[in-house]
C-alpha cells in the first residue's frame, strides 16, 4: 500500500480486485485575513502546512514513511522533508535558516518559508462573496449539536443567561432553516435534557450525515474578551490512532469498494484516510463560518482554531464547533438574549454551510 496521501476535499475509493486507491481532492477559498496556527519551535515561528496549503489551493501529498511532502498548483513544484533545511523548489535547491519540522503530528514549515517561497509561488485566491441564499445547499444530512442542557447549564452570564439555552435556540432556529432548504437534519436534543457527550457522538456517527455542527456559548474571566470563533480538531489529535480504533469497533460503508478480506489493517488504513479529509473539510468549514459571520454580524472574528475537544474526536464526518459569542461579555450577553440576534447567528450558520457546500461540489465535478 502506497503511503502518500493526497490531502484536499473529497474522497472518492474504490477497489479493483486487492488495490485499493483513495483520491481526496479539493480547494479552499482564502478569508481576507489569513488565520492560520503559529507555534514557536526553538525561537523561530513555524505554521502547519496542511493549514497553508488548504487556505491557498495548493495539492499536498504527504509521504508518511519519507516524512517528505509534495506540495503543486499549476506549474510550481516544491518538495520537503521534515528535518531538513534544503528544499526542492521547481527542481532548484533552496536552503532554509530553520529546519522543517514536526510538531502535535503534523508538519510545520518556519516563516521564512511561508513568506519567502509558499506567499510568492501560491498567491492567494480574488475572493467573490455570493450573495446570502443564493444556490441550493449541496448536502443531504447535517447533525446539530446544542451543547450542554439540563443539570449542565454550561456558561453563565453575569446577567443570568444559560449557555445551554442560547445553543438549544440557535441549533432550533438553524435546524428550521435547513429542513426549508431541503436538507434533512438531527439533533442530538430538542429539549432541556442532559445528554452525554458519548451519546451524541454515537447518534451522529449513526445519522449517516454529511457535517456535524456543535453549538456553544463561551466565556472568560476577563469581561472585555467578545467575539465568534470555530474549532475543528486539533493535529495534535492522532488521526492514525482513531483510525485504529473505528476500524476495531466499525464498519466501512464507502460506496462501490470490496474490501478483499476485510483486512483490520486495510480498513486501519482507510479510516485514516477519511478522519485525515475530515479535519481538511472541517478547517474549510470553520473558514466558510467565519468569512460569513465576518461581513453579516457586529462582532469580533476570532477565528478558527483546533482543540481537542472530545465531541470533535469522536465524530466520523466533517464536524466544528462553533461558540457563537462570549455570555460573560456584558454586550455580547444582552445581544444573545434577543431572539433577533439569535436568528441572525442560526443564519450566518445556514450561509456558511451553503458556501462550503458549494465550493465542495464545484470541487467534486471538476474532478470527475
Amino acid at each position: 500500500m502506497n503511503n502518500t496521501m493526497k490531502i484536499n476535499n473529497h474522497l472518492k475509493p474504490f477497489l479493483t480486485c486487492i488495490c485499493l486507491v483513495i483520491l481526496i481532492s479539493g480547494c479552499a477559498t482564502v478569508p481576507a485575513g489569513e488565520n492560520i496556527p503559529a507555534y514557536s519551535i526553538g525561537g523561530a515561528t513555524y505554521y502547519p502546512l496542511v493549514s497553508l496549503c488548504s487556505l491557498r489551493r495548493v495539492d499536498m501529498q504527504y509521504d508518511t514513511f519519507l516524512r517528505t511532502a509534495y506540495l503543486s498548483k499549476e506549474s510550481n513544484r516544491v518538495n520537503l522533508r521534515a528535518g531538513d533545511s534544503l528544499i526542492l523548489v521547481n527542481d532548484n535547491i533552496m536552503h532554509l535558516n530553520s529546519p522543517v519540522d514536526i510538531y502535535e503530528g503534523t508538519i510545520v514549515v518556519p516563516r521564512q518559508f511561508k513568506e519567502q517561497i509558499f506567499d510568492v509561488l501560491f498567491k492567494a485566491p480574488s475572493i467573490t462573496y455570493r450573495r446570502p441564499g443564493i444556490g441550493k445547499i449541496k448536502l443531504n444530512k447535517v447533525v446539530i449539536d446544542p451543547g450542554h442542557g439540563g443539570n449542565d447549564p454550561g456558561a453563565i452570564g453575569r446577567g443570568g443567561l444559560r449557555e445551554k439555552n442560547v445553543n438549544l435556540d440557535i441549533a432550533k432556529k438553524l435546524n428550521s432553516l435547513l429542513r426549508a432548504e431541503g436538507v434533512q437534519t438531527v439533533l442530538t436534543r430538542s429539549s432541556d435534557k442532559f445528554i452525554p457527550l458519548s451519546t451524541r457522538v454515537s447518534i451522529a456517527n449513526k445519522s449517516g450525515a454529511d457535517l456535524f455542527i456543535s453549538i456553544h456559548s463561551n466565556a472568560n474571566r476577563s469581561r472585555s474578551i467578545s467575539g465568534f470563533e470555530v474549532y475543528y480538531v486539533a493535529p495534535s489529535v492522532s488521526d492514525t490512532k482513531r483510525a485504529a480504533f473505528t476500524a476495531r469497533n466499525a464498519q466501512l460503508n464507502l460506496k462501490n469498494a470490496v474490501f478483499a478480506g476485510s483486512s483490520p489493517e486495510l480498513r486501519a488504513i482507510v479510516w485514516d484516510m477519511i478522519y485525515t479529509n475530515s479535519r481538511a473539510e472541517s478547517i474549510e468549514l470553520s473558514h466558510s463560518l467565519c468569512r460569513v459571520m465576518d461581513s453579516s454580524i457586529d462582532a469580533n472574528i476570532l477565528g478558527v482554531k483546533g482543540a481537542r475537544f472530545q465531541v470533535l474526536k469522536g465524530v466520523r464526518m466533517p464536524g466544528v464547533l462553533i461558540e457563537i459569542g462570549f455570555v460573560s461579555n456584558p454586550n455580547e450577553e444582552r445581544l444573545l438574549k434577543t431572539s433577533a440576534y439569535r436568528q441572525k447567528l442560526a443564519e450566518g450558520i445556514l450561509e456558511g454551510i451553503r458556501e462550503y457546500s458549494q465550493d465542495k461540489a464545484l470541487v467534486e465535478a471538476s474532478s470527475r
